[in-house]
């Protein structure tokens, strides 16, 4: 078995390309022949191509057309939204859409140190996550719980007012 050399190789697949790009731009024939209907003898000869009918395009009273289609412009108060299309079908999560998660760039492959250290890293992060799983430890990454406004009582509410006043108004804090 003989193995072209990758010259060959690349002149012949550039050859194939070229080919088919100019077999797609030659125009489509515009007349199909089809044969006859009816029982067909066997002929002893080939028919010539002259012999079988043609099947032409429409004829121009068969051809329907839409009537005459007007945009409105869009009211001068509504702002032109081009995301307000919203997809009526909302697809359910299944198996393969929970565990998705898009592939990674190549300049995040190239910060985290490649393919194999991202694997590396993946592995320790399961082995982890299995061995809290097991001892019943809380998570690594927790979600935050947000505390609420810390909120002045009656007494410092005063206290504030009467440190203001004393300053002549809490418009800017005091130079020294």
């Amino acid at each position: 078995m003989a193995v072209a050399k990758r010259a060959t190789q690349g002149a012949l697949l550039a050859s194939m390309l070229l080919a088919g790009i100019v077999q797609a731009q030659q125009p489509a024939p515009a007349a199909v022949p089809v044969p006859a209907p009816g029982p067909v003898p066997a002929p002893t000869t080939p028919p010539a191509a002259d012999d079988m009918p043609v099947v032409a395009a429409p004829a121009q009273g068969d051809v329907t057309t839409l009537g005459e289609v007007r945009a409105l412009k869009p009211e001068d108060d509504q702002p032109l939204d081009l995301y307000r299309f919203k997809n009526p079908l909302k697809a359910e999560n299944n198996r393969f859409s929970r565990n998705w998660s898009e592939p990674p760039s190549p300049e995040q492959v190239s910060m985290a140190g490649g393919y194999i250290m991202m694997g590396v890293v993946k592995g320790v992060m399961a082995a982890a996550k299995g061995v809290n799983k097991l001892t019943g430890g809380p998570d690594q990454i927790q979600s935050a719980i947000a505390r609420p406004p810390p909120e002045l009582s009656a007494e410092q509410q005063r206290r504030a007012l009467q440190f203001c006043a004393q300053q002549d108004g809490c418009g800017a804090p005091p130079e020294k």
